[in-house]
């Protein structure tokens, strides 16, 4: 059976990069770099056909005068001719995620299209009326694999456990007991980075000369701050890797000497961390690793730091959110602000480059972005982040300030635009937020 899995383009909305001053631009995001794990470990699961991985954002970074999306979707089938078209969907991506199966079904009606991924898990609902057949939700590779099954034995989709089948205007849940699926331990699918060789050049981060990849060596998290989807989509649980399999998949990438740790928080369990650094050691793996690292982590055991520093931790990314404790409550990160001094200190004592992120929220006014830009200035980092507080679907934080929301454009949904009123001027706000993404020790993004 031929499967094309796509991969959506980018949001293109960023009021903050519109609304920035000049000296700002070339600071801030304008794109996030990664190959698309979800579709690769839903390529492992239906090896045994023909499937072809599709990366649009590689394709549009590789080739900036490549066709709009609806003209790109087209050709690709008219050109492989699918039989089963799918799609990974985050917020920001939904409508060009929508787009992709509306193109599919008019040019072929019979392809069968399917939607997965934090969307398609958090609020399966909201497919309802679009040209998308099926849903998965969650963790979903085998119940992929079922699905196709089914499809290939003539079999009813309602055989299918766990699916939302589209009918009559909305999304029905089936039936039936889901089989167990463990895709860290005895489950877990080894992906075939192939796929993705055509736009390896594009998986370039910053000024680096080498590309990057990702790998995940947990899914879930234990913490629940309130604007976070993550723990959301996991329903709070946390999983683990394990070690022999982290580095068997290390050593089979030589071709991406940029490791990047796909977790919500990497640094969890350290009986976990400190036998997995010291295995990388002990292996001999050479990798330049990127990961996200929580500041109490770092501010409460600086001794697990300079173990992975001496095993290749080159960048952190860390969430700082906010510098004041009772923004920091609200959002119940469970981290006092001073930690996030201490873990700069920590950082930057092991030669480790800190990308500090910060979330603005919608009613700051003149006075907050002063005082941040002095806390900023007093504690500056080589990479820092200035994104929005977004209410994102699915989180607790939406649901808190759901009734203030105006703007339902889901496209504007990536921490880039307030889709809330602010409490400066709307050009105002995003111009501040702009502003302080000048407040950083380096010359380079990340």
């Amino acid at each position: 059976m031929k499967i094309l899995l796509i991969n959506p383009p980018r949001s293109p909305e960023n009021n903050i990069l519109k609304y920035a001053p000049e000296a700002a631009i070339r600071f801030i995001h304008k794109k996030l770099i990664g190959p698309p794990l979800g579709l690769l470990t839903i390529a492992s699961a239906v090896r045994d056909h023909d499937v072809w991985v599709f990366d649009s954002k590689g394709e549009y970074d590789l080739n900036p005068s490549t066709p709009p999306l609806r003209e790109l979707v087209r050709d690709l089938i008219e050109q492989y001719h699918p039989e089963v078209v799918g799609v990974t969907v985050i917020t920001s991506e939904f409508n060009d995620a929508t787009t992709i199966c509306e193109v599919a079904k008019e040019v072929n009606p019979a392809i069968l299209t399917v939607a997965g991924g934090l969307h398609a898990t958090l609020l399966p609902l909201d497919f309802a009326g679009t040209n998308v057949d099926i849903v998965i939700p969650g963790q979903c590779p085998h119940l992929f694999r079922l699905l196709i099954e089914a499809k290939e034995k003539g079999l009813p989709f309602e055989s299918v456990p766990g699916i939302f089948l589209h009918g009559n205007g909305t999304f029905k849940k089936t039936a039936g007991r889901i089989p167990d699926w463990d895709p860290v331990g005895d489950d877990f699918l080894k992906i075939d980075r192939q796929h993705l060789k055509k736009w390896i050049s594009t998986y370039k981060v910053g000024k680096s000369p080498f590309p990057s990849t990702y790998v995940y060596t947990s899914l879930g998290c234990p913490y629940k701050c309130t604007f976070c989807s993550i723990w959301t989509q996991f329903k709070g649980a946390y999983h683990q890797r394990r070690v022999e399999s982290l580095l068997d998949e290390l050593q089979s990438i030589p071709e991406y000497p940029v490791v990047r740790f796909a977790d919500a928080n990497t640094v969890v369990d350290m009986e976990f961390m400190n036998h997995l650094f010291d295995r990388i050691v002990e292996e001999g793996i050479k990798k330049t690793f990127v990961m996200d690292i929580r500041a109490d982590v770092a501010a409460n055991h600086p001794e697990i730091i300079e173990k992975m520093a001496q095993g290749g931790l080159k960048v952190v990314i860390c969430g700082f959110e906010s510098f004041r404790d009772e923004e920091l409550k609200r959002y119940k990160k469970k981290v006092p602000a001073a930690d996030n001094q201490k873990a700069i200190e920590v950082f930057h004592s092991n030669g480790i480059m800190v990308r500090g992120n910060y979330v603005i929220p919608f009613d700051y006014g003149d006075d907050d972005f002063k005082a941040l830009a002095e806390y900023s200035q007093a504690n500056p980092v080589v990479y820092a982040g200035y994104t929005i507080l977004t209410p994102m679907p699915g989180t607790v934080y939406f649901k808190q300030i759901k009734e203030q929301i105006i703007d339902h454009d889901y496209n504007k949904y990536n921490f880039f635009n307030a889709v809330t009123r602010t409490n400066l001027p709307y050009e105002e706000f995003h111009r501040r937020v702009g502003e302080l993404w000048l407040i950083k020790k380096g010359e380079d993004v990340i």
